[in-house]
């Protein structure tokens, strides 16, 4: 496998066996590593540590209400689980691998001891395939693909001896089924890898569904799935539109996990390149961060804040970009590693892009200073590069005075925003937003043909516009060919407006609006 494929599969296969039940569909004490499980998926660390402690006992222990203990050994795999999640959290920092590789030792060789003493248990079985899954993932993670493949066969034949002995533990099914799916879609290299260790093919069909089936009818498995299964949907089955499905799901029922809001921005962003709704969603995770309606907080908010400023710099809004990287700078995060320091790089970068290299200059030598070990961003050798290039001139003054522009419009003083964006657009012709804007300008000040042309060449070079702002530029020249009684030109710009690839919700809603209304019979 690929090791981003493997971090997948492994990552599934670790909390999976939680959702096994040995007598038929009864995993002992459940309902406690329900909540236990819940948790830790919900990044309440240590809350899901006192709730090991209510959940688990000795064989064949109760509650004070008289029902069944979980085994010892279900906690000591949960234990591992919830220092992975937390390393899931920022898995560029090694803080926690000594305190997880202990609990996952002592874990494998508990549930060793119990398959030992009761080979016919499958609920042993189960959680010896636990415990294994636990630390594959993070071999996986730590680039110990030999050692991980090693561990992934253990998995497997755990899971299968526990089938065996229980083939109504819907859960096991989802970890055969994803060795199944990833061995049919491993690279030539996993294969001769997976032929060393002597395990079997696998077939992308049969897997899917099986994973599908343990979603459906598993005891405690559908969070896990659903974050595994995203990541199969975006690889692999080319449907981002399910996984941002499943990742909406986890971020609703588990709002106090920051994981899965940041996935579900970067899906937005990367698969779906709809950076409004991206944005969005770092500014929701802002406001939970900001108001502790998340755990850890700081990182949280750390992320958030990067995410945003990237899309602002990327709407041409540099200027409220860098207020958020000082947020950040000012803050000085530990958590995730590296935040600091592609913080200066970026802020670097958007000081240059207003002109300002001296400044940009220093925030670049912060970026190398504060750069973490491993540097995997490499920010030490981009952030020295840059301070070699300064940046041309007169581009850079055109640029400040587009933002300077939006921000008079914004303030409602069209006339003096109008003439400030001529100027821009004096110095650099070319820029496609600065048209935007000035068309707005234009609008504001009810010269409609002056806006139109300003949209009509906006739209001209509509491929180097950012896309929220070139399929705003079709709506725009769409409304002003309609007041025009051109139907068919503002039909075409309606229509385009409506599926321009991440053009916004907000501007596809509107477009469909007028379509309809358009279409509507008189």
């Amino acid at each position: 496998m690929t090791a981003g494929l493997a971090r997948a599969a492994v990552a599934a296969l670790a909390l999976l066996t939680l959702g096994a039940a040995p007598d038929r569909g009864e995993l002992t004490g459940a309902d406690g590593l329900v909540r236990v499980y819940d948790h830790i998926l919900n990044a309440q660390f240590a809350s899901a540590a006192s709730e090991m402690t209510r959940a688990c006992g000795p064989a064949g222990a109760e509650n004070a209400a008289g029902a069944s203990l979980a085994p010892e050994e279900a906690c000591d795999v949960l234990a591992a689980t919830s220092t992975w999640w937390r390393i899931l959290l920022d898995p560029q920092s090694r803080a926690f691998d000594p305190q997880f590789s202990r609990e996952v030792e002592y874990a494998i060789k508990r549930t060793e001891a119990w398959t030992a003493r009761d080979p016919d248990s499958a609920e042993a079985h189960f959680y010896n395939g636990a415990a294994y899954a636990a630390r594959v993932q993070w071999r996986v993670l730590r680039d110990e693909k030999l050692a991980a493949a090693r561990d992934g066969k253990r998995i497997k034949q755990a899971l299968e001896r526990a089938i065996a002995l229980d083939p109504d533990l819907d859960d096991a099914y989802f970890g055969i089924g994803l060795y199944k799916y990833s061995a049919d879609i491993a690279p030539a290299a996993a294969k001769v890898l997976r032929f060393l260790l002597m395990l079997p093919g696998g077939d992308k069909t049969e897997g899917l569904a099986q994973m599908q089936r343990a979603r459906a009818d598993g005891k405690l498995l559908q969070g896990e799935a659903d974050y595994q299964l995203h990541i199969l949907y975006l690889w692999y089955e080319r449907r981002p539109d399910l996984a941002v499905e499943l990742l909406e799901a986890l971020r609703d029922r588990y709002p106090g996990n920051p994981l899965f809001a940041a996935q579900l921005a970067t899906v937005q962003d990367d698969y779906l390149h709809d950076v409004t709704a991206s944005l969005a969603t770092w500014r929701a995770l802002l406001d939970d961060a900001r108001a502790d309606r998340v755990n850890e907080a700081g990182l949280a908010e750390a992320e958030a804040r990067l995410g945003i400023a990237r899309h602002l710099d990327g709407l041409d809004e540099t200027d409220l970009a860098l207020e958020q990287l000082r947020r950040v700078i000012a803050a000085k995060p530990a958590k995730p590693v590296g935040s600091l320091a592609a913080a200066y790089l970026a802020l670097g970068e958007g000081e240059d892009r207003l002109g300002h290299h001296d400044a940009a200059v220093a925030a670049y030598r912060l970026a190398a200073a504060a750069a973490p070990m491993p540097d995997s961003e490499d920010i030490r050798r981009r952030a020295t590069e840059r301070m070699k290039r300064a940046p041309d001139e007169a581009r850079a003054e055109a640029y400040r005075l587009s933002i300077d522009g939006l921000r008079r419009l914004e303030k409602g003083d069209a006339v003096s925003a109008e003439a400030v964006l001529a100027h821009s657009l004096a110095l650099d012709p070319r820029n496609a937003v600065a048209r935007y804007r000035y068309g707005r300008a234009a609008l504001a000040k009810k010269d409609e043909v002056a806006a139109l042309a300003a949209f009509e060449a906006t739209i001209r070079a509509a491929r180097d516009c950012p896309a929220p702002i070139a399929a705003a530029a079709y709506l725009d020249a769409a409304r002003l060919h309609e007041r025009m009684a051109r139907r068919e030109q503002a039909i075409d710009y309606y229509r385009t407006a409506s599926t321009w690839f991440g053009g916004g919700r907000e501007t596809r809603a509107a477009a469909e609006r007028a379509l309809a209304r358009l279409h509507a019979p008189k």
